[in-house]
Parts: structure tokens; sequence; C-alpha cells
């Protein structure tokens, strides 16, 4: 296994990270899976044991459910709590009251409650916004944070699922209040969907916040057992094609991947999330799995070395379409690029 800073901080994070959503199978997260706790403890232990120490979860899977399997499954295991990176998020719906929702602080500090109580410990590692709240101002919602980091209640703290601007925005207020500010970003990254390079990519290497992949896989459409202008099987892109994914793309990387992966001697799989490792910007990869085969297949990835042709051919085939700005950016400061001799010619 292999380990990276997080971000501008000097925690070091196991650059891949098991993810918990298909834990429980309560609620509207049934459909992505419904482990029961054996099979928790043993994909807990087969990580661990491969040295993984960071795990992703949230309050709202399995409605908060996910969060207590882990916690037995620690216990179970016997795994010393501070050797783990644990993570989880606030934002979604946990009530039906008026305030059970959102990033307020009234929501923030009831759910930091709740999930230290569920997962059995007395801190958190990464503690992340889900996603935006239009109705609180992140004013409130960074303070809110930062009390948490003061009060060792968190650690660092992180978001999800956000706008560029709407990262830089409270990135800013963190500054010019001497606040702790986030720490990664959590979001959607794979050989077939790559916006997040427009505009997200380059403002986290700017401010040197960490990145977290979620869906590396495009919820199995990279696995090669999607088959193009062929019914899909069984999967879970059947049930609820989420998320949002370029299929056509997908199948076009496909192309390439399946004959490389032969070649290599190696899954599929473990291509496409390798790609993503070999990305500068990507500090850690959340891999989850239904069955514990899978789960092993995908650790493998870390030990996956390209050649600078092979990473080529990957990056031509699902490079994005070219748009404004970046179109006209890349003509207009040609003249300030570092070696070019534009002005001069």
């Amino acid at each position: 296994m292999k380990y990276k800073i997080l971000g501008n901080t000097g925690l070091k994070v196991s650059t891949l990270c098991l993810g918990t959503m298909n834990y429980g199978g309560q609620g509207f997260f049934g459909y992505m899976g419904n482990l029961d706790q054996n099979a928790v403890d043993e994909q807990i232990k087969t990580v661990t044991e491969a040295g993984v120490n960071f795990i992703d979860t949230a309050n709202i899977y399995s409605e908060g459910l996910s969060e207590v399997m882990i916690g037995q499954a620690l216990k179970n295991l016997s795994i010393n709590r501070d050797d783990l990176v644990l993570a989880t998020k606030v934002r979604g719906t946990m009530g039906k009251g008026q305030n059970d929702l959102g990033l307020s602080k009234k929501h923030i500090i009831q759910q930091v409650e709740g999930s230290l109580k569920r997962l059995g410990t007395d801190y958190i590692d990464l503690y992340q916004i889900h996603t935006a709240d239009p109705l609180t101002p992140i004013e409130e919602t960074i303070r809110t944070l930062d009390d948490l980091v003061r009060s060792g209640k968190i650690r660092y703290f992180g978001a999800s699922n956000i706008a560029a601007w709407q990262l830089m925005k409270a990135l800013d207020y963190s500054q010019y209040n001497n606040l702790d500010r986030f720490a990664s970003l959590q979001a959607n990254y794979s050989l077939d969907v790559r916006d997040v390079e427009r505009e997200i990519v380059p403002m986290l290497l700017d401010q040197k916040v960490g990145m977290m992949v979620w869906s590396p896989l495009s919820g199995g459409l990279l696995t090669g057992k999607y088959k193009r202008d062929s019914q899909k099987g069984e999967g879970r892109l059947n049930s609820f094609p989420f998320p949002p994914f370029h299929e056509e793309r997908a199948y076009n990387v496909l192309d390439v991947l399946t004959p490389m992966a032969k070649q290599k001697q190696v899954s599929i799989s473990q291509l496409a999330l390798a790609w993503l490792l070999h990305q500068q910007v990507v500090s850690s990869v959340i891999i989850g799995a239904t069955k514990l085969e899978q789960l092993q297949d995908n650790l493998k990835c870390v030990d996956v070395v390209f050649t600078a042709e092979e990473i080529n051919q990957l990056d031509e085939v699902s490079q994005l379409p070219v748009e404004y700005p970046g179109n006209v950016l890349e003509i207009m400061t040609m003249d300030r690029s570092e070696g070019n001799d534009f002005l001069n010619s």
C-alpha cells in the first residue's frame, strides 16, 4: 500500500480508501447493497491487512447503520482506533424535523454527536459536508466546523460534491478569519467522467486541497462487465444508473483498456483505478464492493505500472471536449508559459 499527505495537512492516508455505502441495506441506500456485520468485518479485515488506513462513510448511509457496523467491526476485530483515519459526512436528512438536515450550526452539532456515538469513538478524523446547503451561509458552517476542531471532536474537515467557486469562497473565508480550512474535496472522477478537470482540479492543486475520488469505476461501467450495444445484464447500473456517466466515452475507454489489461495480465478495473492513482491531484481513491473477491481485485491496483505510451493512450481516448474558457485561455496565455518563446518568435 502507498500513502499520501491529505492536502495541506500532515495527515497520511492510504491511496485507497474503503467506501461503505453498501453496508446495512436500509432506506434509500439499500440499492447499493446490504452487507451484514460478518461481511463488513471481513471487508475491513481484508483492507486493513492490505495496509488501508482510511475508511469513508456518512451519517445517511443506511440511516446511520453503516456507521454502527463500522464501529462494531473495529471492536470485533480488535483494531486500534488510532491506527485508522475515519471519515464521515453531514448534510443529508436524518429525521422529520425542519432542522434535521442542512449545514446549520444546530444540525451539524447534533449530527456530529450522533456519528460519534454510532462509530463508538470520541473523535472523527475527517468530517465532511456532503454537498452545499443553499439556505445556510457558508460562514456559519465554517465557524461551526472550526469550533469542532478546537473542541477535539473532529481533527480535520472536508467537502464533497460542491462547485469550485463554493470551495474557493470557503477557503478565502477561513484564511482571512484565521479559521481551519477544508482539507479535502470528495468528487466524482474516472476515466469516463473527467469533468472536474475543467475548474475543480486546477483549483485543488493551486490551493493544496486533497482529492478523494468516489465512483472511480462509474458504477461498474469501467469493470468491463457491460458491453457496447448489448443488454447490461446484472449490475447496479440497471436498477439505478448513478452517478451520471458518459456512456459512449466509457466504451471507447474500454476499447483501450481491454487489450491493455490482457497484455499486462491484470483486470480492467485495476487499470481504471491505477490511472486515477497516477493523477497528481488525487490523494485517495474510494473503493467499495459487494463481493470480497471484487475488493481483493481492486486492492491490487496499487501495483500497476504504466508506460508513458499507455498513459498517453488512456488520456487521449478519455479526454474532455474543448470548451470555453479553457480553449481561449490556452491561446491567450501562451505568451506567459514557462519556456515559451512566443514573444520572441
